[in-house]
């Protein structure tokens, strides 16, 4: 079935459009979950996220009329968001995810050199919360100052001079480990 025979599907039938969709795309999203998360979640968790995913793609679909472009596209969308909320919810119940895990997440990774990864992970866990949340969501997840102020509920000046605070110290703690 073609995209947009499913978005019609869905449309006139959104049960039955469900399960086509879920049988045509379950391969394409379990492929994209386990690549994000397969390194640091069960095969149950996989699962359920893959599930999570395709509740959300037909809440979104039900809440806009699937006014979706692309069924494909969408999911994509959907469960990239998804497996980063995953993701995020790990690493706060984990106490030391070696960077490795971290990499998919990361938006700029000219930041990170592989011989730093454990390191810089302990240094930036060392500088306490709620900086290190703040560097992990600016550096490793691209978030904007404003988003994790708004989250954190702090105003976007204090996130951006915990920064560039936390910056000084992680320098300080990097140079200490380079000479031991």
């Amino acid at each position: 079935m073609t995209d947009r025979e499913l978005l019609e599907l869905l449309r006139k039938d959104p049960d039955n459009g469900l399960k086509s969709v879920v049988l045509q795309y379950s391969a394409y999203v379990m492929k994209i979950a386990y690549i994000k998360l397969g390194s640091i979640c069960t095969a149950e968790d996989i699962e359920e996220a893959v599930s999570d995913i395709f509740l959300k793609f037909f809440n979104a679909g039900v809440k806009s009329g699937f006014a979706f472009e692309s069924v494909r596209g969408s999911l994509s969308l959907i469960a990239g968001r998804h497996c980063v909320d995953v993701f995020r919810s790990k690493v706060k119940k984990e106490k030391d995810i070696p960077l490795d895990e971290v990499i998919e997440f990361v938006a700029d990774e000219s930041i990170i050199k592989e011989d730093t990864g454990s390191t810089l992970t302990r240094a930036i866990k060392s500088l306490g919360e709620p900086d290190s949340s703040i560097f992990m969501r600016k550096y490793f997840f691209g978030q904007k100052s404003k988003d994790i102020a708004d989250d954190l509920g702090l105003k976007p000046n204090t996130v951006d001079k915990k920064i560039s605070r936390g910056l000084k110290k992680l320098k300080e703690i990097l140079m200490k480990e380079g000479e031991e």
